[in-house]
Protein backbone atom coordinates (compact mmCIF):
# COMPACT_ATOMS: atom_id res chain seq x y z
CA UNK A 1 0.00 0.00 0.00
CA UNK A 2 1.07 3.21 -1.22
CA UNK A 3 0.80 5.80 1.33
CA UNK A 4 -0.78 9.68 0.72
CA UNK A 5 1.78 12.22 1.76
CA UNK A 6 0.01 14.97 4.31
CA UNK A 7 -0.01 18.64 3.91
CA UNK A 8 3.26 18.94 5.45
CA UNK A 9 5.00 16.66 3.13
CA UNK A 10 3.30 17.83 0.26
CA UNK A 11 4.40 21.49 0.81
CA UNK A 12 8.09 20.44 1.55
CA UNK A 13 8.78 18.22 -1.55
CA UNK A 14 6.47 21.24 -3.80
CA UNK A 15 9.45 24.03 -1.93
CA UNK A 16 12.12 21.62 -3.37
CA UNK A 17 11.24 20.73 -6.44
CA UNK A 18 10.23 24.86 -7.15
CA UNK A 19 13.75 25.56 -5.94
CA UNK A 20 15.96 22.96 -7.83
CA UNK A 21 15.47 19.93 -8.64
CA UNK A 22 18.96 19.16 -7.78
CA UNK A 23 18.05 20.38 -4.43
CA UNK A 24 15.91 17.09 -3.88
CA UNK A 25 19.12 15.39 -2.20
CA UNK A 26 19.57 11.55 -0.47
CA UNK A 27 18.43 13.82 3.24
CA UNK A 28 16.01 15.68 1.76
CA UNK A 29 13.91 12.25 0.96
CA UNK A 30 14.93 11.16 4.47
CA UNK A 31 13.06 14.14 5.78
CA UNK A 32 10.15 13.96 3.90
CA UNK A 33 10.24 10.02 4.57
CA UNK A 34 10.54 11.55 8.40
CA UNK A 35 7.20 12.91 8.04
CA UNK A 36 5.55 10.33 5.92
CA UNK A 37 6.29 7.23 7.67
CA UNK A 38 4.52 7.43 10.93
CA UNK A 39 1.12 8.02 9.15
CA UNK A 40 1.76 5.22 7.14
CA UNK A 41 2.78 3.00 10.03
CA UNK A 42 -0.41 4.21 11.93
CA UNK A 43 -2.57 3.00 8.87
CA UNK A 44 -1.94 -0.61 9.19
CA UNK A 45 -2.80 -2.92 12.24
CA UNK A 46 -1.18 -2.63 15.77
CA UNK A 47 2.32 -4.46 15.46
CA UNK A 48 2.93 -3.60 12.00
CA UNK A 49 1.03 -7.01 10.34
CA UNK A 50 -1.82 -6.55 8.32
CA UNK A 51 -5.71 -6.09 8.69
CA UNK A 52 -7.69 -9.10 7.87
CA UNK A 53 -9.59 -6.89 5.32
CA UNK A 54 -5.98 -6.38 3.68
CA UNK A 55 -4.64 -10.35 3.64
CA UNK A 56 -8.09 -11.34 2.45
CA UNK A 57 -8.09 -8.31 -0.64
CA UNK A 58 -4.27 -9.49 -1.63
CA UNK A 59 -4.11 -13.44 -0.92
CA UNK A 60 -7.67 -15.36 -0.42
CA UNK A 61 -9.98 -13.69 -2.43
CA UNK A 62 -8.07 -14.95 -5.17
CA UNK A 63 -10.34 -18.32 -4.09
CA UNK A 64 -12.88 -17.62 -1.53
CA UNK A 65 -14.20 -14.41 -3.60
CA UNK A 66 -15.60 -16.93 -5.97
CA UNK A 67 -15.69 -19.83 -4.26
CA UNK A 68 -13.02 -21.49 -6.79
CA UNK A 69 -11.50 -24.78 -5.47
CA UNK A 70 -14.08 -25.51 -3.05
CA UNK A 71 -13.14 -22.76 -1.36
CA UNK A 72 -16.15 -21.49 0.92
CA UNK A 73 -17.26 -18.04 -0.60
CA UNK A 74 -16.79 -14.99 1.30
CA UNK A 75 -20.68 -13.83 2.06
CA UNK A 76 -22.36 -17.82 1.83
CA UNK A 77 -23.40 -18.01 5.13
CA UNK A 78 -24.54 -21.38 5.56
CA UNK A 79 -20.99 -22.66 4.25
CA UNK A 80 -19.34 -20.45 6.49
CA UNK A 81 -21.83 -21.04 9.84
CA UNK A 82 -20.57 -24.97 9.47
CA UNK A 83 -17.18 -23.71 9.75
CA UNK A 84 -17.43 -21.17 12.25
CA UNK A 85 -18.68 -23.85 14.67
CA UNK A 86 -14.89 -25.06 15.09
CA UNK A 87 -13.34 -21.79 15.87
CA UNK A 88 -10.71 -19.65 15.77
CA UNK A 89 -8.36 -22.00 16.25
CA UNK A 90 -8.65 -24.51 14.82
CA UNK A 91 -10.00 -22.92 11.18
CA UNK A 92 -6.32 -20.77 11.65
CA UNK A 93 -4.62 -24.17 12.00
CA UNK A 94 -6.21 -25.76 8.82
CA UNK A 95 -5.17 -22.38 6.95
CA UNK A 96 -1.92 -22.65 8.63
CA UNK A 97 -1.40 -26.49 7.71
CA UNK A 98 -3.16 -26.07 4.29
CA UNK A 99 -6.71 -28.47 3.37
CA UNK A 100 -7.90 -29.94 0.38
CA UNK A 101 -7.04 -27.84 -2.34
CA UNK A 102 -5.76 -25.02 0.08
CA UNK A 103 -2.05 -24.71 0.47
CA UNK A 104 -0.49 -23.92 3.48
CA UNK A 105 -0.51 -20.43 4.56
CA UNK A 106 -3.01 -20.15 1.34
CA UNK A 107 0.45 -19.67 -0.82
CA UNK A 108 1.68 -17.19 0.90
CA UNK A 109 4.22 -18.66 3.03
CA UNK A 110 5.27 -14.27 4.35
CA UNK A 111 1.69 -14.30 6.20
CA UNK A 112 1.96 -14.76 10.06
CA UNK A 113 -0.50 -16.81 12.18
CA UNK A 114 -1.65 -13.35 13.84
CA UNK A 115 -2.25 -12.35 9.86
CA UNK A 116 -4.33 -15.47 8.61
CA UNK A 117 -6.32 -15.56 12.02
CA UNK A 118 -7.44 -11.71 11.12
CA UNK A 119 -8.28 -12.82 7.56
CA UNK A 120 -10.25 -15.93 8.92
CA UNK A 121 -12.38 -13.67 11.53
CA UNK A 122 -12.98 -11.13 8.55
CA UNK A 123 -14.17 -13.90 6.08
CA UNK A 124 -16.10 -15.32 8.93
CA UNK A 125 -17.62 -11.64 9.76
CA UNK A 126 -18.72 -11.14 6.12
CA UNK A 127 -20.52 -14.29 5.99
CA UNK A 128 -22.62 -13.60 9.19
CA UNK A 129 -20.73 -13.83 12.01
CA UNK A 130 -20.16 -11.62 14.62
CA UNK A 131 -16.01 -12.66 15.62
CA UNK A 132 -13.67 -10.14 17.48
CA UNK A 133 -10.73 -9.86 15.64
CA UNK A 134 -7.49 -11.07 16.75
CA UNK A 135 -4.91 -8.06 17.90
CA UNK A 136 -2.41 -10.50 19.20
CA UNK A 137 -1.73 -14.08 19.16
CA UNK A 138 -3.03 -14.74 23.00
CA UNK A 139 -6.06 -13.69 20.97
CA UNK A 140 -5.86 -17.51 19.32
CA UNK A 141 -4.86 -19.63 22.17
CA UNK A 142 -6.20 -22.62 22.76
CA UNK A 143 -9.92 -23.15 23.98
CA UNK A 144 -11.02 -20.85 26.46
CA UNK A 145 -12.02 -22.29 29.63
CA UNK A 146 -15.52 -23.04 31.42
CA UNK A 147 -15.12 -20.05 33.96
CA UNK A 148 -13.30 -17.47 31.22
CA UNK A 149 -16.30 -17.77 29.03
CA UNK A 150 -19.10 -18.12 31.37
CA UNK A 151 -17.92 -14.49 32.74
CA UNK A 152 -17.11 -12.86 29.34
CA UNK A 153 -20.29 -13.76 28.16
CA UNK A 154 -23.18 -15.85 29.75
CA UNK A 155 -23.01 -14.07 33.16
CA UNK A 156 -24.62 -11.19 31.49
CA UNK A 157 -28.10 -13.27 31.78
CA UNK A 158 -27.19 -16.12 34.15
CA UNK A 159 -26.03 -14.85 36.73
CA UNK A 160 -29.14 -13.28 38.09
CA UNK A 161 -31.69 -14.92 35.54
CA UNK A 162 -32.55 -12.07 33.49
CA UNK A 163 -35.11 -13.18 30.67
CA UNK A 164 -35.34 -16.41 32.71
CA UNK A 165 -32.60 -17.66 32.02
CA UNK A 166 -31.05 -20.14 34.85
CA UNK A 167 -28.88 -18.81 36.94
CA UNK A 168 -25.37 -19.62 37.47
CA UNK A 169 -25.18 -23.30 40.12
CA UNK A 170 -29.24 -23.61 40.30
CA UNK A 171 -29.20 -27.22 39.79
CA UNK A 172 -32.87 -27.37 40.60
CA UNK A 173 -33.35 -24.74 37.55
CA UNK A 174 -30.70 -26.18 34.79
CA UNK A 175 -31.68 -30.55 35.83
CA UNK A 176 -35.61 -30.38 33.54
CA UNK A 177 -33.09 -28.61 30.57
CA UNK A 178 -30.64 -31.57 31.27
CA UNK A 179 -33.29 -34.39 31.00
CA UNK A 180 -32.18 -34.77 26.80
CA UNK A 181 -28.95 -34.42 27.57
CA UNK A 182 -26.12 -32.50 27.57
CA UNK A 183 -25.80 -32.51 23.92
CA UNK A 184 -29.29 -31.62 23.25
CA UNK A 185 -29.00 -29.17 25.90
CA UNK A 186 -25.73 -27.98 23.47
CA UNK A 187 -26.98 -27.94 20.26
CA UNK A 188 -29.93 -25.52 21.45
CA UNK A 189 -27.72 -22.73 22.62
CA UNK A 190 -25.44 -23.19 19.24
CA UNK A 191 -28.99 -22.36 17.38
CA UNK A 192 -30.49 -20.05 20.09
CA UNK A 193 -33.67 -20.62 21.54
CA UNK A 194 -36.29 -18.09 23.85
CA UNK A 195 -34.78 -14.79 24.27
CA UNK A 196 -31.15 -16.29 23.95
CA UNK A 197 -29.08 -15.75 20.95
CA UNK A 198 -27.38 -18.55 18.75
CA UNK A 199 -24.40 -19.04 20.64
CA UNK A 200 -25.30 -16.44 23.64
CA UNK A 201 -23.90 -13.66 21.06
CA UNK A 202 -20.66 -14.63 20.51
CA UNK A 203 -20.47 -16.24 17.11
CA UNK A 204 -16.82 -17.62 18.04
CA UNK A 205 -17.38 -19.61 20.90
CA UNK A 206 -17.17 -23.32 19.74
CA UNK A 207 -19.04 -26.35 20.38
CA UNK A 208 -16.61 -27.69 23.24
CA UNK A 209 -16.32 -24.09 24.75
CA UNK A 210 -20.41 -24.10 24.76
CA UNK A 211 -20.61 -27.27 26.15
CA UNK A 212 -17.79 -26.77 29.50
CA UNK A 213 -19.93 -23.45 29.85
CA UNK A 214 -23.65 -25.35 30.01
CA UNK A 215 -21.38 -27.73 32.80
CA UNK A 216 -19.66 -24.74 34.30
CA UNK A 217 -22.98 -23.17 35.19
CA UNK A 218 -24.84 -26.56 36.32
CA UNK A 219 -21.81 -26.96 39.12
CA UNK A 220 -19.28 -24.04 39.37
CA UNK A 221 -18.11 -26.26 42.46
CA UNK A 222 -16.49 -28.92 40.53
CA UNK A 223 -13.19 -28.86 39.57
CA UNK A 224 -11.87 -28.20 36.00
CA UNK A 225 -10.73 -31.23 34.49
CA UNK A 226 -7.04 -30.46 32.66
CA UNK A 227 -4.44 -32.63 30.84
CA UNK A 228 -1.45 -32.66 33.44
CA UNK A 229 1.34 -30.09 32.50
CA UNK A 230 4.15 -31.28 30.20
CA UNK A 231 2.19 -34.67 29.54
CA UNK A 232 0.72 -35.75 25.77
CA UNK A 233 -2.80 -35.45 25.39
CA UNK A 234 -4.51 -38.73 26.28
CA UNK A 235 -5.00 -41.95 24.07
CA UNK A 236 -8.64 -43.29 24.41
CA UNK A 237 -9.14 -46.90 25.07
CA UNK A 238 -10.44 -49.71 22.76
CA UNK A 239 -10.14 -51.44 19.55
CA UNK A 240 -8.34 -48.80 16.94
CA UNK A 241 -8.09 -48.89 13.54
CA UNK A 242 -6.97 -46.49 11.09
CA UNK A 243 -8.80 -45.38 8.29
CA UNK A 244 -8.62 -42.20 5.66
CA UNK A 245 -5.63 -40.55 7.79
CA UNK A 246 -8.00 -40.97 11.07
CA UNK A 247 -7.42 -42.71 14.50
CA UNK A 248 -10.97 -44.31 14.86
CA UNK A 249 -11.45 -45.92 18.60
CA UNK A 250 -14.38 -48.09 19.71
CA UNK A 251 -15.15 -49.33 23.26
CA UNK A 252 -17.99 -50.38 25.21
CA UNK A 253 -19.06 -49.86 29.09
CA UNK A 254 -22.05 -51.32 30.50
CA UNK A 255 -24.88 -49.10 31.37
CA UNK A 256 -25.10 -50.39 35.03
CA UNK A 257 -21.42 -48.41 35.98
CA UNK A 258 -22.65 -45.44 34.46
CA UNK A 259 -25.88 -46.06 36.86
CA UNK A 260 -23.64 -45.45 39.43
CA UNK A 261 -22.42 -42.04 39.30
CA UNK A 262 -23.91 -39.34 41.48
CA UNK A 263 -27.42 -38.50 40.31
CA UNK A 264 -27.33 -35.38 38.07
CA UNK A 265 -23.98 -35.94 37.06
CA UNK A 266 -23.15 -35.52 33.68
CA UNK A 267 -22.60 -39.72 33.28
CA UNK A 268 -26.25 -40.26 34.30
CA UNK A 269 -27.96 -37.54 32.03
CA UNK A 270 -26.28 -38.03 28.93
CA UNK A 271 -28.29 -39.42 26.05
CA UNK A 272 -31.65 -38.63 28.23
CA UNK A 273 -30.05 -41.05 31.34
CA UNK A 274 -29.03 -44.21 31.73
CA UNK A 275 -31.47 -47.24 30.20
CA UNK A 276 -32.22 -49.98 32.40
CA UNK A 277 -31.43 -53.91 31.47
CA UNK A 278 -28.28 -55.87 31.78
CA UNK A 279 -27.74 -56.33 28.50
CA UNK A 280 -27.29 -51.90 27.96
CA UNK A 281 -24.35 -50.74 26.75
CA UNK A 282 -22.64 -47.34 26.22
CA UNK A 283 -20.68 -47.30 22.86
CA UNK A 284 -17.85 -44.95 22.63
CA UNK A 285 -16.24 -43.75 19.29
CA UNK A 286 -12.94 -41.05 19.84
CA UNK A 287 -12.05 -39.83 16.50
CA UNK A 288 -8.26 -37.98 16.17
CA UNK A 289 -6.83 -37.12 12.92
CA UNK A 290 -3.59 -39.21 12.19
CA UNK A 291 -0.70 -36.99 11.97
CA UNK A 292 -1.69 -33.64 15.01
CA UNK A 293 -3.44 -36.45 17.50
CA UNK A 294 -5.87 -33.77 17.70
CA UNK A 295 -9.61 -34.91 18.21
CA UNK A 296 -12.26 -34.45 15.45
CA UNK A 297 -14.99 -32.23 16.67
CA UNK A 298 -17.53 -31.70 14.33
CA UNK A 299 -17.89 -35.02 12.49
CA UNK A 300 -21.35 -37.08 11.90
CA UNK A 301 -20.42 -40.42 13.34
CA UNK A 302 -22.96 -43.48 13.36
CA UNK A 303 -22.53 -46.89 14.73
CA UNK A 304 -23.64 -50.17 12.79
CA UNK A 305 -24.37 -53.28 14.85
CA UNK A 306 -24.45 -56.44 12.92
CA UNK A 307 -25.29 -60.25 14.24
CA UNK A 308 -24.30 -61.63 10.33
CA UNK A 309 -27.64 -62.72 9.29
CA UNK A 310 -29.73 -62.22 12.01
CA UNK A 311 -30.42 -58.89 12.91
CA UNK A 312 -28.98 -55.49 12.27
CA UNK A 313 -29.12 -51.67 14.09
CA UNK A 314 -27.92 -48.08 12.88
CA UNK A 315 -27.72 -45.98 15.75
CA UNK A 316 -26.34 -41.84 15.04
CA UNK A 317 -23.76 -41.20 17.84
CA UNK A 318 -23.86 -37.87 19.60
CA UNK A 319 -20.76 -35.83 20.90
CA UNK A 320 -19.64 -36.79 24.61
CA UNK A 321 -16.33 -36.08 26.69
CA UNK A 322 -15.01 -39.47 28.22
CA UNK A 323 -11.90 -39.46 30.30
CA UNK A 324 -10.68 -35.69 29.02
CA UNK A 325 -11.12 -36.82 25.51
CA UNK A 326 -13.78 -35.08 22.80
CA UNK A 327 -15.46 -38.42 21.49
CA UNK A 328 -19.54 -39.81 20.31
CA UNK A 329 -21.67 -41.85 22.23
CA UNK A 330 -24.63 -43.37 22.76
CA UNK A 331 -26.85 -46.71 24.43
CA UNK A 332 -26.70 -50.35 22.18
CA UNK A 333 -27.85 -53.68 23.28
CA UNK A 334 -25.90 -56.15 23.22
CA UNK A 335 -26.67 -59.64 23.92
CA UNK A 336 -24.06 -61.94 25.80
CA UNK A 337 -22.31 -64.71 24.33
CA UNK A 338 -23.06 -63.24 20.91
CA UNK A 339 -20.37 -62.18 18.04
CA UNK A 340 -20.86 -58.86 16.39
CA UNK A 341 -19.63 -57.02 13.48
CA UNK A 342 -19.54 -53.38 14.44
CA UNK A 343 -18.56 -50.71 11.44
CA UNK A 344 -17.89 -47.21 12.84
CA UNK A 345 -18.95 -44.47 9.80
CA UNK A 346 -17.08 -40.88 10.15
CA UNK A 347 -18.22 -38.33 7.78
CA UNK A 348 -16.02 -34.96 8.65
CA UNK A 349 -15.68 -31.73 6.60
CA UNK A 350 -17.24 -31.16 3.27
CA UNK A 351 -16.52 -34.88 1.81
CA UNK A 352 -19.48 -36.88 1.64
CA UNK A 353 -18.00 -40.60 1.81
CA UNK A 354 -17.62 -41.51 5.06
CA UNK A 355 -14.64 -43.43 6.60
CA UNK A 356 -15.35 -46.94 7.59
CA UNK A 357 -13.56 -48.71 10.25
CA UNK A 358 -15.12 -52.37 10.98
CA UNK A 359 -14.61 -54.05 14.44
CA UNK A 360 -14.91 -57.67 14.96
CA UNK A 361 -16.94 -57.68 18.98
CA UNK A 362 -17.89 -60.41 21.39
CA UNK A 363 -19.66 -59.95 24.66
CA UNK A 364 -18.67 -62.67 26.83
Amino acid sequence: MIPTLNGEARMTLTTLLRRSPRLLTAAALLSIAAIVAPRALWAQAPGGERTGKEVVETVCASCHATGAKGAPKIGDKKAWGKRASQGLSSLTDHALKGIREMPSHGGDLKLTDLEIGRAVAYMVNQSGGNWVEPTSAKDMAAERGARQVVEAQCARCHRKGEGGAPKIGDRNAWRPRLTQGVDALVLSAIRGHGGMPPRGDRADLTDGELRSAILYMYNPAAPAKRAPAGKAAAVPAGMHKVVGGLDIYLGFVPAAKLRSYPEGSVERLMHGGVPRGADQYHANVSVLDRASKAPIRSARVELQIEQPGLSSETKALEPVVINNVASYGHYVTLKPKTNYVVTVRVRSGDNPQPAEARFEHRRY
